[in-house]
């Protein structure tokens, strides 16, 4: 008898941290178990001096680190990411078996290069042979030397995946003059290694023996090997066969030059000079350059272990933003050679500490556009070196290497060096603001790029379509056929260009590095995956839906008609100005979201023949979740406009109102829709009579019992706050009662001087304007103060905190603080509302609603805009709601506060300082999930009454589990599934279900999985005056639910989904199994049993069950009991 999932104690679920939790209420002095304890030293230890090794710690510390804790966690990464000792013995034994068994092949005839029948059935080339003739001759001979190259021998690679690269020498006779020319080098290379894989294939040291692509460039295959048994994940070799020192020569392969002749590659000649080839000459560079860069790079990092630990930290910062892998990647060796450009030019100093040359980089990579102004490695001046402008004009982004002949860069698109210098500049903000947890968001916390950016797109074929129809014959020459990449660096100016001030930045992936059996034939260009770009958007230029062109009679407008296409049309505007203009269809918000997804299918189809039904978008699909029942096009943002609108006209009638007794001083909003968190927002009702009973004598409606239920009409709940005044009585009681009288004066004011219909309690006056219902409350703001008297038998009074006065202040004073707060946060991030209503929707979903209040999950989702390190603002709904999610399945609940800073108002570290070690103090009296806000630094008011420990326990496990599949589903290019999966509730882990009957569930179309038909619910579609008040807040599932707890709340929990759910699910509490002793008091649901000799009370599980359906008769439809789940 207990909790499948929620007892569980709070462990890791995620990578990235150990997510626990503490009871709410443990005796202050025994530790939580979990939570982090203050050292205790005695006072010898504590006063004792300093040593001088500790003296100069600290003084390191102080210059070289923003503070000590910062440095105990970069060391302690270190230590994780280093190769062991003894690891590298292992290692070291394998190399050297390697380099044997490698110089021991055995060599081939001479053959000609299109006469491949030498080679053995098991092992194919690896590398398209297209076209397939070629000349030149080939035989096999034993490398003329191999050395290990690479951050291995630099003591820079960091784990999990040792790569250790091996150049292999060829020697000279294998080859010609004019290998050079018409990848007759690059095929000589693929079957020099075609015939070392079948003799290594076979020798049993080796566990696997693969093909895999160099850094993805497919005319540059390479070998994999990786030991036999227990070391098979220990390492992997990578042979690279290259050319003799020297054997080209470098002017040959210039930039400018040609090597790949188009009579040769095409079949015809062109019409002017050859097309220069500046990748495939730098290809061929590339081979030649392996050891002089390690000698370079061993030079610059040499013993100074300040620079390792810098590279070595840039590397897992590469890899944690993915922009490290696969052709075209800003890869390790980069970042290595970059720290050796800012040694060289006194940018980095030997003696810096890691930390330091990380700061350096990245703040190099944030300031400098390699784009614009190329860097080189070379200092020599000889005039014959080409210049860097002849490498600009060739390659996007230039950094030369000593030789000044080859771009490091080559690769590397304009796209992704701006994503590096966007991530660079991100970084340095964070470590500049010097927050806790800047270690955390920047070396620990992963960026996939769906979780990055708003929108996604892939795709996958017609790109070689695409590089037909944009004449990319050229760079199909220079990059051997790679129409991947030709199509990418066409199509990312197109698409930059036609998003314009609606694009902040724009992204591609790197199709992964593949890896093939060598008895395969290598993988096609487009087999390599999809090519997925992603966008990040600039919230203030996206809901525009029109781009301006130039006036008619301009030169340009020519150009942006070609741009444009048939969506450019001449339009004349107010200023009398006739321009060429693009107009989007899109009327409601969620529409003009998704007007990127416009602009892309349109651009794409127009310049590249790529057709939509190739393009597969993920930008809006989790719109569905939160759009109203009977809505398709929009996601309720004009809905809760519309409500916001009249509760202004309300406040403007209720500021207004003459014949008050006092005046009202203020009117704040008080309820979801009010700050735009609404997930279902409200529609104007008018409710058709025949569906109810009409009591004249109260002028108000009935619900009959032989209809359906009628639409939930929820009130929105406003506070009115009246003027100070001496004649307030002081007494409670007292106070209430003339709030009461106020309520009342209040409704007859409004329905005389402006007609609304009015209904008053003595607690509030619910007033219908245009089809809305709000609930304006009188308050008092001495009100609170007075309820925390206490009058001691001294007649001494005391203030101290009520349950009332507690309860009361939260309603009337912080409930409006923070709904204002969070209606200016969504003027400021429009797509708060969006997420912030998904966040909901998902909660709910899972059943968890009732542990969670409103306001909690406002504020989480809040602290996503203002505090969204490493990322940067969500401007869609989708990525808002994963980051959602990772945040939920992440933070350290137990041990940290989440701090949600609303307006700016907490100003710096030391009030962060200091509410951080309040909370440590205070821990075990707090909830088991703190949030904390300016105006609530201490008590974490929103969640003082949830979620339990096993509820948020619960919650963290649903969306450490919910993250990868929805990531999954929404990038997957061949169409996302079901959407609703994650948002499905698991029903195997409850005890109980008890299934209602939909008749009786008045939000019932709101379900996750909407039902195909379900009942009328007594509302005029067409809106016209409304003489009655509706019937507010009838939803007798809740109305049965509060009336279970009530009798059952000491036995079992109970969960439902308030936005349409079928099922409560019932969990038996553990502890209410345990045998009691008898008492006539204690008899409730239980019945008597003899034990022993002794009479216990235990629970009566059938009838409780039967109770469960008597409470509910008419609403519940079953009570399924899984009998299997708990013993009496």
């Amino acid at each position: 008898a207990d909790f499948p999932v929620m007892e569980l104690a709070l462990e890791g679920t995620g990578k990235e941290g150990k997510k626990e939790s503490s009871k709410k209420h443990t005796l202050s002095g025994s530790p939580v178990e979990g939570l982090l304890q203050p050292v205790k030293l005695s006072q010898a230890e504590l006063y004792k001096e300093p040593t001088n090794e500790e003296l100069n710690r600290l003084r390191e510390t102080e210059s070289l680190f923003h503070s000590s804790l910062l440095r105990l966690q970069v060391e302690e990464l270190l230590k994780e990411v280093r190769l062991p000792e003894k690891k590298k013995e292992r290692i070291d034994a394998f190399l050297r078996e390697v380099n044997q068994r490698v110089l021991r092949v055995p060599s081939t005839p001479k053959r000609e290069l299109t006469d491949q029948t030498w080679l053995p059935a098991g092992v194919r080339v690896p590398l398209h042979q297209v076209p397939y003739t070629v000349k030149g001759c080939f035989c096999f001979l034993p490398p003329s030397q191999v050395t290990v190259v690479g951050s291995y021998l630099l003591g820079t690679c960091v784990r999990p995946d040792i790569n250790v690269d091996m150049a292999v020498t060829m020697p000279r006779e294998i080859l010609q003059d004019k290998d050079g020319l018409n990848q007759r080098y690059f095929r000589k290379r693929a079957l020099y290694l075609a015939h070392l894989a079948h003799h290594l294939s076979q020798d049993p040291l080796f566990g696997s023996v693969h093909f895999s692509y160099t850094n993805g460039c497919h005319l540059k295959p390479s070998l994999l090997l990786r030991p036999r048994g227990k070391d098979e994940r220990l390492v992997t070799v990578r042979l690279h066969p290259c050319p003799p020192p020297d054997f080209f020569r470098p002017c040959r392969l210039l930039p400018s030059k040609n090597n790949v002749r188009s009579a040769w590659y095409r079949g015809q000649s062109p019409p002017g000079d050859e097309p220069p080839t500046p990748h495939y000459n730098t290809w061929v560079l590339q081979d030649m350059t392996l050891e002089s860069h390690v000698q370079l790079l061993s030079t610059v990092l040499g013993s100074a272990f300040g620079l390792k630990d810098g590279v070595a930290l840039l590397k897992v910062w590469l890899r944690q933003r993915e922009l490290d892998k696969g052709l075209g990647g800003f890869s390790g060796f980069l970042v290595s050679m970059l720290v050796a450009f800012l040694v060289s030019t006194r940018k980095i100093h030997t003696t810096m500490s890691g930390y330091q040359v990380l700061r350096s980089a990245l703040q190099f990579l944030a300031t400098t556009d390699l784009t614009v102004n190329g860097i080189s490695l070379c200092l020599s001046s000889d005039p014959s070196l080409p210049a860097l402008a002849d490498f600009h004009q060739a390659f996007p982004v230039v950094f030369l290497d000593s030789s000044g002949y080859l771009n490091l860069c080559a690769d590397v698109t304009a796209s992704t060096y701006h994503q590096v210098q966007h991530e660079a500049r991100l970084s340095m903000a964070l470590l500049d603001s010097r927050t806790d947890d800047g270690f955390q968001l920047l070396l620990m916390t992963p960026k996939p790029m769906i979780r990055a950016f708003d929108h996604v797109f892939n795709t996958s074929f017609c790109l070689f379509a695409a590089c037909h129809r944009l004449k990319l014959w050229p760079e199909l020459q220079d990059l051997g056929g790679d129409y991947v990449s030709a199509a990418l660096g066409a199509l990312t100016p197109l698409l930059e260009q036609g998003l314009g001030s609606r694009l902040h930045l724009l992204a591609h992936s790197r199709p992964p590095v593949s890896e093939w059996d060598i008895s395969q034939d290598p993988p096609k260009h487009r087999d390599s995956g999809t090519l997925t770009l992603g966008l990040l958007l600039r919230p203030e230029g996206l809901t525009s839906v029109l781009e301006l062109g130039p006036e008619a009679n301009q030169p340009e407008a020519a150009d942006f008609r070609q741009f444009w296409g048939s969506r450019s049309e001449l339009r004349r505007f107010q200023d009398g100005a006739i321009r060429e203009a693009v107009v989007w269809e899109a009327a409601s918000m969620a529409q003009k979201r998704l007007i990127p997804h416009q602009v892309v299918t349109h651009l794409l189809a127009l310049h590249a023949n790529i057709p939509d039904t190739c393009v597969h978008y993920v930008g809006g699909l989790l719109d569905a979740l939160i759009q109203s029942p009977k809505e398709t096009s929009s996601t309720g943002e004009e809905a809760l406009a519309a409500a916001v609108r009249c509760y202004d006209d309300l406040s403007r009638l209720l500021w207004g109102l003459e014949g008050l007794p006092l005046t009202v001083s203020a009117v704040q909003g008080a309820h979801p829709v009010l700050r735009y968190t609404e997930v279902f927002p409200p529609t104007p009702v008018r409710p058709a009579y025949s569906f109810y009973e009409h009591l004249r004598d109260r002028a108000s409606l009935l619900p009959r019992p032989d209809k359906p239920c009628p639409a939930y009409v929820e009130p929105m709940t406003v506070v009115c706050h009246l003027e100070g005044s001496g004649q307030w009585p002081q007494d409670a009681e007292a106070i209430r009662r003339v709030r009461a009288a106020f309520q009342l004066r209040l409704a007859e004011l409004l329905m005389q001087q402006h007609g609304l219909r009015c209904r008053a309690t003595a607690t509030h006056t619910d007033v219908l304007k245009d089809g809305f219902v709000f609930r304006i409350r009188v308050a008092y703001q001495r009100e609170p103060q007075i309820l925390r008297e206490m009058r001691s038998p001294e007649g001494m009074i005391s203030l101290r905190d009520t349950p009332a006065s507690i309860h009361l202040e939260r309603d009337t004073r912080h409930l409006p603080l923070l709904t204002s707060a969070l209606h200016g946060l969504q003027q400021q991030h429009p797509a708060f509302s969006g997420v912030a209503r998904l966040a909901k929707r998902w909660v709910r979903a899972q059943l968890l609603g009732e542990g969670l209040s409103d306001e909690s999950l406002d504020l989480v989702v809040a602290a996503l805009f203002l505090h969204p390190e490493p990322f940067t603002p969500p401007s869609s709904p989708q990525v808002g709601f994963l980051r959602f999610l990772f945040l939920i399945s992440t933070f350290d609940w137990r041990n940290n506060p989440l701090i949600v800073n609303l307006n700016n108002e907490l100003t710096g570290s030391p009030e962060t300082a200091e509410i951080r070690s309040g909370f440590l103090a205070a821990r075990t009296q707090l909830p088991v999930m703190v949030i904390v806000t300016p105006q609530d630094r201490k008590n974490s008011v929103w969640t003082q009454d949830g979620p339990s420990p096993q509820i948020l326990q619960q919650l963290v496990v649903l969306a450490a589990e919910a993250l990868p599949v929805l990531e999954k589903q929404l990038m997957d290019p061949q169409g996302p599934g079901d959407i609703r999966t994650v948002f499905r509730p698991p029903l195997d882990m409850y005890d109980v279900l008890i299934r209602l009957s939909p008749r009786h569930i008045p939000r019932h179309r709101q379900a996750v999985d909407s039902p195909a038909a379900s009942f009328c619910r007594g509302l005029l579609s067409e809106p016209g005056p409304c003489s009655l008040m509706p019937v507010l807040g009838y939803d007798p599932p809740q109305l049965y639910l509060a009336q279970l707890r009530e009798a059952f709340g000491d036995l079992a929990l109970f969960f439902y989904d308030q936005h349409g759910g079928e099922v409560i699910g019932v969990l038996w509490k553990p502890t209410s199994f345990q045998p009691q002793p008898f008492k006539a008091s204690n008899t409730k649901g239980r019945m008597v049993m003899s034990r022993g000799g002794e009479l216990v009370m235990v629970p009566n599980v059938e009838a409780i069950l039967e109770d469960f359906a008597i409470l509910g008769e008419g609403l519940v439809q079953a009570v399924e009991a899984r009998s299997e789940r708990w013993t009496v």
